[in-house]
């Protein structure tokens, strides 16, 4: 087979020169409109996988690797900047390992070359970042990188953050191509993130609503104050990611605040319930419905352990004045998403304050009404009865009518009756006396006035009828035990959390402290330990001193019988 020429189609060298040129530049464009598609369809995948899930988290880190993925980078991250926009505030990575993640250490916080694009937000191309004249240098155990490419992210004209990139595969340096695909892909990425923040806003939303439903549903029944007070905390800290919330009620008799309730996620905080802070908070009882506390650890001299950074304050709005005011650590991110719904919370502890306080009102006005019918009854109709049977008696115990014997006997049975009519009448005279003098506001008093010595307010509790069936010559006695008790405890036990329970019970009153101090030997007991146990042995009744059922602290029980008093 004979080669046979090839046909120039009547053009000379020189034209089939160029005819080839065109052909090659033909092909490249062709090949750079293939690329060029290829990486816009890319883009559109990208664009589409980085909004398939509204979670601000995995958001943030599908659009780092996507990036990656689109300039063809080794490392990428997204930095997002503090509400400040003078710091970062996170920063999601890729491709670093976790190991050598921790290696690394603590997140760059936006100085050097990062720092251009916070103070610069426009796009940063650099072929080397060590030899930037900004650059920060890396900490030690970090990857090297030379090639680099900053490009900021903008939601609402807002910039959230920038995204980062480094080393460039198989290139020395990111090119302009690169550079437009990541500010159009950062400009559907900020899209994204500003919707799963929307979302997540949402959900933040609809979880505070059903706290406060939940608290409303608990006001709707009987309100135990600190119960109630107890469950807005723990639910408001649930809700707001918080580490620690404070209800802190306001002495205005004394100018201070009391921490009423400490929920927090270090267990110890439950420690400062009851105790005393020192600071004034006064300013915000009567300010705005919600102010930022630049640092919660400086705001106060604390009695127990609380977190640094920002945090929430609202006062608890009552009927007549500000209650206290209710606190609540939070991620400054958060403040502003999170604020006024925390006021809203903050006017739930003041109803539940309210309401407890209506109750007990209630409480004492129906004590009072029985005590009004009590005496009207025992006035009307016992005294008359009583003094009208000793009119009779007389009338049958004349000379004429009866024995000397039995006539003595009738006149000390008229005696009788007068010394009981005098006994009543004396009763009557303490029913209607006023109620700020009853065994309750005694005990409240005895336990107030201790928490100057302790630091904080003991808890205290009583059950059952100890208002009427407690006798007067028992009440100073009891009182008496109460405070060398809890003067005890000052001076012994170091405690941090005292409980103190007064019942009526099963014909005896009961009275028993107990702390979670160092605890005490009863074998080496003496001074006012010997007193409360001669005092209870002078009724009747029975002291014990010793461990708490679990060991720790010390338990005081001190009984004494109540004669015919059966509850």
């Amino acid at each position: 087979m004979s080669d046979a020429p090839t046909p120039s189609l009547g053009l000379s060298p020189l034209s089939r020169v160029r005819l080839d040129e065109l052909l090659q530049e033909m092909q490249n464009r062709v090949g750079d409109i293939v690329t060029s598609r290829e990486r816009l369809r890319a883009l559109l995948d990208a664009v589409v996988g980085i909004g398939t899930d509204l979670d601000l988290r995995s958001t943030l880190q599908r659009i780092v690797e996507a990036a990656c993925a689109l300039a063809g980078a080794r490392f990428g991250a997204l930095g997002v900047l503090a509400p400040g926009h003078d710091h970062l505030s996170d920063f999601v990575t890729h491709g670093i390992p976790p190991a050598a993640h921790a290696r690394i250490g603590d997140l760059p916080h936006g100085r050097g070359v990062l720092g251009l694009l916070i103070t610069d937000p426009y796009p940063v191309r650099l072929p080397d970042i060590t030899r930037h004249p900004h650059s920060y240098g890396f900490p030690p155990n970090h990857p090297p990188m030379h090639s680099f490419l900053g490009v900021p992210v903008r939601t609402r004209e807002q910039i959230f953050g920038n995204l980062y990139l480094a080393e460039k595969k198989g290139a020395a340096e990111f090119s302009e191509d690169d550079e437009e695909i990541v500010v159009a892909l950062a400009a559907a990425a900020g899209v994204a993130i500003d919707n799963a923040r929307l979302y997540e806003v949402a959900q933040r939303r609809q979880r505070w609503l059903e706290a406060a439903a939940e608290i409303t549903g608990v006001l709707l029944g009987t309100v135990r104050r600190t119960e109630a007070l107890r469950l807005i905390a723990r639910r408001a800290r649930e809700v707001a990611g918080a580490e620690l919330v404070l209800v802190l009620l306001h002495d205005e008799e004394n100018a201070r605040f009391t921490i009423e309730v400490a929920d927090g996620a270090d267990p110890s905080c439950a420690g400062m319930a009851g105790r005393i802070v020192g600071g004034d908070f006064s300013v915000l009882l009567g300010g705005p419905p919600y102010q930022v506390l630049d640092d919660l650890r400086s705001a106060a001299e604390w009695p127990g352990p609380v977190p640094a950074g920002p945090a929430l304050a609202a006062p608890l709005a009552g009927r007549d004045m500000p209650q206290g005011v209710l606190i609540v650590s939070q991620r400054s991110d958060l403040i502003a998403d999170d604020a006024i719904l925390l006021s809203t919370f903050a006017g739930q502890a003041a109803l539940a304050l309210e309401r407890a306080r209506a109750q007990e009102e209630r409480e004492l006005l129906a004590v009072l009404e029985d005590r009004e019918r009590i005496a009207r009854d025992l006035h009307d109709v016992v005294i008359q009865r009583l003094f009208a049977t000793g009119m009779q008696l007389q009338a049958a115990a004349a000379p004429q009518a009866v024995r000397p014997d039995v006539a003595k006997r009738i006149n000390a049975a008229v005696d009788e009756l007068d010394a009981t009519i005098r006994d009543i009448r004396r009763s009557i005279f303490e029913l209607r006396a006023p109620i700020g003098a009853t065994f309750r506001n005694e005990l409240r008093d005895t336990v107030d006035d201790a928490a100057a010595t302790l630091g904080f307010r003991p808890d205290l509790e009583t059950s059952g009828p100890v208002e009427s069936a407690v006798p007067d010559d028992i009440v100073p006695e009891l009182t008496a035990v109460l405070r060398e008790a809890l003067s005890n405890v000052a001076r012994h036990a170091h405690a941090t959390d005292v409980r103190v329970s007064v019942r009526v019970a099963g014909g005896e009153l009961i009275l028993m402290v107990e702390d979670n101090g160092t605890g005490m030997d009863p074998a080496l007991a003496r001074g006012g330990v010997v007193n409360m146990a001669e005092r209870a042995g002078d009724l009747g009744g029975t002291f014990e001193a010793g461990p708490r059922t679990d060991g720790s602290g010390t338990l005081v029980t001190w009984r004494v019988p109540l004669g015919t008093f059966d509850s």
